[in-house]
Protein backbone atom coordinates (compact mmCIF):
# COMPACT_ATOMS: atom_id res chain seq x y z
CA UNK A 1 0.00 0.00 0.00
CA UNK A 2 1.35 3.38 1.26
CA UNK A 3 5.10 3.55 2.62
CA UNK A 4 5.88 5.81 5.78
CA UNK A 5 7.81 8.30 2.97
CA UNK A 6 5.11 8.75 0.95
CA UNK A 7 2.84 9.87 3.50
CA UNK A 8 4.91 12.44 4.67
CA UNK A 9 5.46 14.29 1.13
CA UNK A 10 2.18 14.18 0.90
CA UNK A 11 1.34 15.71 4.15
CA UNK A 12 4.40 18.10 3.45
CA UNK A 13 2.85 19.04 -0.01
CA UNK A 14 -1.04 19.35 1.52
CA UNK A 15 0.78 21.65 4.81
CA UNK A 16 2.55 23.96 1.36
CA UNK A 17 -0.56 24.12 -0.46
CA UNK A 18 -2.55 25.34 2.69
CA UNK A 19 0.31 27.79 2.95
CA UNK A 20 0.02 28.86 -0.67
CA UNK A 21 -3.69 29.50 -0.54
CA UNK A 22 -4.37 30.52 2.93
CA UNK A 23 -4.19 34.80 2.86
CA UNK A 24 -2.51 36.92 5.03
CA UNK A 25 -4.33 39.38 7.41
CA UNK A 26 -2.76 42.27 5.21
CA UNK A 27 -4.57 40.30 2.07
CA UNK A 28 -8.07 39.54 3.97
CA UNK A 29 -8.18 43.34 4.23
CA UNK A 30 -7.56 44.41 1.04
CA UNK A 31 -4.37 44.75 0.44
CA UNK A 32 -1.90 43.98 -2.45
CA UNK A 33 1.57 43.15 -3.17
CA UNK A 34 3.73 43.89 -5.93
CA UNK A 35 6.87 41.25 -7.05
CA UNK A 36 10.74 42.59 -6.67
CA UNK A 37 13.16 40.01 -7.70
CA UNK A 38 11.99 37.27 -5.44
CA UNK A 39 10.27 38.91 -2.97
CA UNK A 40 6.61 40.11 -2.28
CA UNK A 41 7.07 43.86 -1.23
CA UNK A 42 3.75 45.21 0.44
CA UNK A 43 1.47 47.75 -2.20
CA UNK A 44 1.54 51.02 0.28
CA UNK A 45 0.11 54.51 0.43
CA UNK A 46 0.09 57.36 2.83
CA UNK A 47 -3.61 58.91 2.52
CA UNK A 48 -3.91 62.34 1.36
CA UNK A 49 -3.57 65.27 3.38
CA UNK A 50 -4.45 68.35 2.62
CA UNK A 51 -1.64 70.94 2.36
CA UNK A 52 -0.88 73.64 4.86
CA UNK A 53 1.51 76.09 5.29
CA UNK A 54 3.49 75.27 8.83
CA UNK A 55 5.21 78.32 10.59
CA UNK A 56 8.36 77.98 12.49
CA UNK A 57 6.66 76.67 16.39
CA UNK A 58 4.96 73.78 13.67
CA UNK A 59 8.59 73.20 12.44
CA UNK A 60 9.82 72.98 15.68
CA UNK A 61 7.68 71.04 16.91
CA UNK A 62 8.11 68.17 13.91
CA UNK A 63 11.81 68.19 14.65
CA UNK A 64 11.06 67.32 18.42
CA UNK A 65 8.44 64.56 17.33
CA UNK A 66 11.06 62.97 15.27
CA UNK A 67 13.72 63.40 17.74
CA UNK A 68 12.15 62.41 20.93
CA UNK A 69 8.32 60.96 20.05
CA UNK A 70 8.91 58.86 17.21
CA UNK A 71 5.59 56.23 17.65
CA UNK A 72 3.40 59.68 17.70
CA UNK A 73 5.42 60.96 14.93
CA UNK A 74 5.00 58.01 13.26
CA UNK A 75 1.55 57.33 13.63
CA UNK A 76 0.28 60.80 12.73
CA UNK A 77 2.52 60.73 9.10
CA UNK A 78 0.62 57.11 8.56
CA UNK A 79 -2.44 58.44 9.30
CA UNK A 80 -2.38 61.58 7.14
CA UNK A 81 -3.00 63.84 10.00
CA UNK A 82 0.59 64.99 10.44
CA UNK A 83 0.12 68.29 8.84
CA UNK A 84 -3.48 69.37 10.41
CA UNK A 85 -1.76 68.51 13.82
CA UNK A 86 1.75 70.76 13.07
CA UNK A 87 -0.71 73.40 11.91
CA UNK A 88 -2.86 73.46 15.20
CA UNK A 89 0.08 73.31 16.80
CA UNK A 90 1.46 76.43 15.04
CA UNK A 91 -1.77 78.27 14.89
CA UNK A 92 -1.90 77.95 19.42
CA UNK A 93 1.84 78.51 19.68
CA UNK A 94 1.60 81.90 18.07
CA UNK A 95 -1.49 83.25 19.67
CA UNK A 96 0.14 82.12 23.02
CA UNK A 97 3.38 84.17 21.44
CA UNK A 98 1.38 86.97 20.68
CA UNK A 99 -0.73 86.80 24.29
CA UNK A 100 2.73 86.86 25.91
CA UNK A 101 3.82 89.93 24.04
CA UNK A 102 1.09 91.51 24.76
CA UNK A 103 0.82 90.95 28.51
CA UNK A 104 5.12 91.72 28.18
CA UNK A 105 4.33 95.22 26.85
CA UNK A 106 1.10 96.26 28.99
CA UNK A 107 3.92 94.98 31.93
CA UNK A 108 6.11 97.19 30.43
CA UNK A 109 4.02 100.57 30.30
CA UNK A 110 2.88 99.73 33.91
CA UNK A 111 6.74 100.14 35.02
CA UNK A 112 7.51 103.36 33.11
CA UNK A 113 4.47 105.00 34.46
Amino acid sequence: MFKTADITMWSEYLIWKNYKMAKSLFEQLGGTYRKESDYLIPCLTVPAEEEQSIGIWGQRHLNYLKQHQKVTYTNLLTSGKLNTYLADINRQAQERFERLIENMKQAQSIMNS
